[in-house]
């Protein structure tokens, strides 16, 4: 097989799991922003994503949000997906949004409140059994906002111990998958704020249990590549939550903010080996002012771009110069890729599957927007749940 051969091979297996709640209306804390046409309820979201994939070719999982993608038969819901087209992928449980979890969830010093937390995780897996699941996606708001209001340590525990339970009753082919955030709404110390203590807890749990890089969830400048590199060598790196931030947890299309950024990430992913099934690659955003489904296809397709542009690094070179101490071409090498247009590349690689080389015109031209705009108006619209 010829390297360009190789190269389109890699992408044609890429697969991008799309999350459920990005087709829904969301905003900021000020505001949440209605549009004509958002899904009424998780079967019209799956529709949504069923488009995206139909287009792109590389959108074959949906991620659930439960309470928000809640509803009474989760083995009619998996049917449904796959009638469309697209399967059930990971799924995210929330234990931030009830009243009893202000002084945290699976961290509070009330016993009584963490075995709620704890309930709903195992409810999640319950779910996870129901629709053929293989991730549990964790992330918990738990934290403390003054110094002194809990104990740091004692927090720890708790979470081990809830960890732990939730840990055990996972099946066969099943993982835990838990993510880190530096901050919000936690904002004196947050309990699980960074990588480090995430894979201290996976670590301790065992193989089922790998952490999550959400790109939005580091300090600025922190160099998110490095992460990735050290948890894919340490076979500790399950998936990721991928979004831009120009300040915190912007929720962005994935590469707008930093498309540099995640080339770098994504050469790492490819020299770790991590392009396989192992490590899921997972939108996590929040389209509050730009249509849903067409940004949901350009962070795709960004995410396609970067994966190209990494599998161009001439390796042979970029190794020669590392190890002859050339600072300079070996920089050079990386820049070469990442300069590279590699547009045309993905536009052969989407016609020699049968799709179209343009995802957003194809879908401009379905008349898919102005289909729903008119056939879902009356009915609650789907909500992030702010």
């Amino acid at each position: 097989m010829t390297e360009l051969a190789a190269v389109k091979a890699a992408l044609k297996t890429q697969a991008v799991e799309t999350p459920s709640w990005a087709y829904a209306n969301s905003g900021t804390r000020f505001k949440v922003f209605a549009q004509a046409g958002v899904p009424r309820n998780p079967r019209e979201k799956l529709d949504d994503a069923a488009k995206v994939h139909e287009f792109t070719g590389v959108a074959p999982t949906v991620a659930l949000h439960i309470p928000w993608d809640k509803v009474d038969d989760y083995t009619a819901l998996a049917q449904y997906a796959q009638e469309r087209g697209v399967t059930l992928g990971a799924i995210n449980s929330n234990t931030f949004q009830d009243d009893d979890y202000r002084l945290g969830s699976i961290c509070h010093p009330d016993p009584g409140v963490r075995r709620k937390a704890v309930d709903h995780l195992l409810e999640c897996i319950d779910i996870m059994d129901a629709t053929g699941s293989r991730d549990l996606k964790l992330w918990f708001a738990d934290g403390t906002n003054y110094p002194g209001q809990d104990d740091i340590r004692e927090r720890q525990d708790r979470l081990a111990e809830g960890l732990a339970e939730v840990y055990g009753r996972l099946g066969d082919g099943q993982r835990m998958l838990l993510e880190y955030k530096l901050f919000e709404p936690a904002f004196y110390s947050t309990d699980v704020p960074d990588w480090g203590t995430a894979y201290a807890h996976c670590l301790r749990l065992g193989e089922k249990a790998q952490v999550v890089v959400d790109t939005g969830h580091h300090a600025p400048g922190t160099n998110i590549e490095f992460i990735v590199a050290t948890l894919l060598r340490e076979r500790k790196l399950g998936g990721f939550d991928f979004n831009s931030r120009f300040y915190a947890d912007d929720d962005l299309m994935v590469g707008a903010a930093d498309p540099f950024q995640l080339f770098r990430i994504m050469y790492e992913v490819v020299r770790g080996g991590g392009l396989g099934p192992g490590v899921a690659f997972m939108l996590d955003q929040c389209h509050n002012i730009e249509a849903k489904i067409p940004a949901i296809i350009r962070s795709v397709m960004n995410v396609q771009e970067a994966t190209a542009k990494a599998l161009l690094v001439d390796r042979d070179a970029l190794v020669a110069a590392q190890r002859s101490g050339d600072v300079l071409e070996a920089n050079a090498v990386l820049m070469d890729a990442y300069n590279t247009d590699v547009r045309p590349l993905l536009a052969e690689v989407r016609q020699e599957v049968g799709l179209d080389p343009d995802p957003i015109a194809a879908y401009r031209r379905s008349g898919w927007a102005e289909k729903i705009a008119v056939e879902r108006v009356g009915g609650q619209q789907a909500g992030w749940g702010a």
